[in-house]
């Protein structure tokens, strides 16, 4: 039977909870509580020392280079590094601002997501960041593991809404050439943007060596277009409006966002950046499991694993 912490992920039951602090709460426990293990250890691991191997020992860790040098066992130990900097760079441009028929509005679905993984980083002690963008950035808070830093993102994630054009491409670079430790980026928009822009955004940071991930949001009336009477569509980032009979429209607009979506997935193949898209009619679990699926994958890389 269903848990009760399990039925907060539903985007339709959160939009019932307006604190937003108290939202991200409900999802990270209806996660854990999912089955999901949440490994609170730090991000990364560095090389620390030797030691000689002894029975038991993984041997995964062997030093195989020491010990064909010396014909003996050595086992490589990792020191963790527990306090990961991330930034969450979340898209407040007017597109996010779509409500379906369902009731479920796209940036408040994001910014559920974005301060739930805030919450669970938090439980990790890693340092966790906000910056919120729109064809500027419009705010930067520096990744802090401070209790009192949470409740500021929060509160401004709730509070800021969504404004203006989208210029992904040169917020971005902005922000890139700012972050100079190099940590992870978590990157929530709609992305419906051109895709050089896609490409530029995301190379800024893969250039610093950045660990990114892509959450791509998208209304489920985006991905299925289920219209069927005549329908007024309305600009969300400019002034136009235009009358159509949706179902002569559905087979081509869903052709194109098909070819848009591939290019978006095989740029961030190409640059080494996972690509998510969370549909707004899913439950939030989604966001979490990406982002501790990718630092599993992560460690994997750091300590050799296969």
């Amino acid at each position: 039977m269903e848990s009760q912490a399990s039925r907060y992920l539903d985007p339709r039951t959160l939009d019932r909870v307006k604190r937003l602090d108290v939202r991200a709460r409900l999802v990270v426990e209806g996660f854990i509580t999912g089955g999901h293990r949440s490994p609170y250890h730090g991000f990364a691991v560095e090389f620390a020392t030797h030691r000689e191997y002894a029975p038991g020992d993984d041997l995964r860790h062997i030093d195989w280079k020491v010990w064909s040098k010396t014909d003996r066992l050595y086992i490589k130990e990792f020191e963790e590094e527990t306090n990961l900097k991330c930034h969450l760079i979340v898209d407040r441009s007017k597109s996010m601002d779509y409500i379906g028929r369902d009731g479920v509005n796209k940036y408040d679905y994001a910014a559920t997501a974005t301060a739930s993984l805030a919450y669970l980083m938090q439980q990790q002690q890693d340092a966790v960041g906000l910056v919120l963008f729109s064809n500027q950035i419009d705010l930067n808070l520096r990744p802090s593991t401070h209790p009192s830093h949470l409740k500021l993102l929060f509160h401004e994630l709730e509070q800021r809404g969504c404004d203006n054009t989208t210029e992904m491409a040169a917020a971005l670079q902005q922000v890139a050439a700012q972050v100079r430790q190099r940590g992870m980026v978590i990157i929530v928009s709609d992305m419906l943007i051109p895709t050089g822009a896609v490409q530029e955004s995301l190379r800024q940071f893969r250039l610093r060596r950045h660990e990114v991930v892509v959450l791509q949001v998208l209304h489920h009336d985006e991905l299925h277009f289920p219209f069927e009477d005549n329908t007024l569509f309305k600009g969300m980032e400019q002034d136009v409006q235009l009358l159509v009979e949706p179902r002569a429209l559905k087979k081509s607009y869903l052709e194109a966002l098909e070819r848009h979506q591939a290019e978006v997935q095989r740029i961030c193949a190409a640059h080494g950046v996972d690509h998510v898209v969370l549909d707004t009619s899913r439950a939030l679990d989604g966001a979490l499991a990406s982002y501790l699926s990718f630092r599993a994958k992560s460690r994997r890389r750091l300590t050799g694993r296969i």
